[in-house]
């Protein structure tokens, strides 16, 4: 008999995040974190439920050496790869382009695939496949999903999805919109429709994925018709170091008045803009409190907040005219579920489109979803703490088992 756990790896550029999840009871018997991968000291923190959180500075050379010092930290709890109990490893792959539209059971041709579109996720799709390739040889007994976070997106219409360029270039190279953090799209939409008490396919959701890097959705009736992220993860809201929507042309300018190079464009759109690039800091935590005092500092944090906040604003009533009917604006990941300034601002002036906060259902702190508009306003407003592991455990686990990924 199969097992019911299912181990979630996030591989990241210099990291790995771990959970092992139960998808019989719900329970997380494991979670961990290595940082600085290739770094001359690295982080490692492991959680077992029910025990003593174990913590240590060591090298780890690379993804492969992380992986195995994984697998050696759940054998010490005796939840190791050879457990009965495991199911299956997923893996969240960022960019799956326009061929994977579902959960996939990774073989050759998939990791192929995958490395092929290298090119338009160069920051992630490597590491990814190296965490990959690590646990298919660690444990090549068990089957291993990959779960995209461009999926999702995958619904989108093809006019919600071109670029208005030249068709046959944009084809050649791949160049098309399709949209990032979906498994948290997916996730956050469906208990959105929960909370309301809806089935997902009658709910209409604007989903707003707030942390350092920010994406809006469009989602109708569980498929997403539009979302802000496009080739890449630069596109659309204003984040915590990327610039979000901006004129071409001034890529252009800055390399025939700057004389900048297209290396030091990129730095500068995905690593010095934002609100890092506005006020420099990139913590919407930090903004919020310098904007509490005086002067030039204050000032910054300000315009920061305001330029945020003005693009937010933008795109929720872009989708309101997208999907024509909103039953609800969800917030979510950790400025959507923790700065309520942030959600205050964002529906603000909007009462015409029937979004309306309450202030103190808004400034209340809760670790689940909840509405936070008043009972009288025609489109609900809640807070939705997203849960990535867990839906990419959920799809792995229905893959895997052949049942029906929805957890509600």
């Amino acid at each position: 008999m199969r097992g019911t756990r299912v181990l979630v790896l996030n591989t990241g550029s210099s990291s790995v995040k771990y959970q092992l999840l139960d998808m019989a009871d719900g329970s997380r018997p494991a979670a961990g974190l290595i940082e600085r991968i290739g770094e001359r000291t690295s982080h490692l923190r492991h959680s077992p439920a029910g025990g003593p959180r174990r913590e240590r500075e060591e090298p780890v050379a690379d993804h492969g050496t992380a992986l195995k010092s994984v697998a050696d930290e759940l054998a010490r709890d005796g939840l190791g790869l050879d457990s009965p109990e495991l199911a299956a490893i997923g893996h969240r792959v960022v960019h799956g382009g326009r061929l994977f539209t579902e959960p996939t059971v990774i073989d050759d041709a998939v990791l192929a695939e995958i490395e092929r579109l290298v090119p338009v996720a160069p920051l992630h799709n490597p590491a990814n496949l190296a965490g990959i390739r690590t646990a298919m040889a660690l444990a090549p007994h068990l089957p291993q999903v990959a779960v995209f976070d461009t999926a999702f997106h995958t619904t989108m219409p093809e006019y919600a999805a071109r670029y208005a360029i030249d068709t046959a270039v944009a084809d050649a190279h791949r160049v098309r919109r399709y949209g990032f953090h979906g498994t948290s799209h997916a996730y956050v939409s469906r208990r959105t429709a929960g909370l309301l008490g809806r089935e997902p396919s009658e709910t209409n959701v604007i989903v707003l994925h707030l942390g350092n890097g920010s994406s809006a959705s469009a989602v109708r009736g569980g498929r997403c018709v539009d979302t802000s992220m496009g080739l890449t993860p630069l596109e659309g809201l204003v984040m915590g170091t990327r610039s979000g929507d901006i004129d071409p042309a001034v890529i252009f300018h800055l390399t025939r008045v700057a004389g900048m190079s297209v290396d030091e464009i990129d730095v500068l759109l995905n690593k010095r803009s934002g609100l890092r690039g506005l006020c420099g800091d990139n913590d919407m935590r930090e903004v919020l409190r310098r904007m509490e005092g005086e002067g030039p500092d204050a000032e910054s944090a300000r315009l920061a907040f305001d330029v945020y906040v003005h693009r937010l604003r933008k795109y929720i009533g872009a989708y309101c005219a997208v999907l024509g009917r909103v039953d609800a604006v969800a917030f979510t990941a950790g400025v959507g579920e923790n700065a309520a300034p942030v959600r205050q601002a964002a529906v603000a002036g909007l009462e015409g489109l029937g979004l309306a906060v309450d202030a103190e259902l808004n400034a209340a702190r809760g670790d689940g979803p909840r509405l936070i508009s008043p009972p009288t306003a025609r489109v609900a407003v809640a807070v939705v703490p997203t849960d990535e592991e867990l839906e990419i455990a959920d799809q792995t686990y229905a893959l895997v088992t052949g049942g029906t990924p929805g957890r509600k």
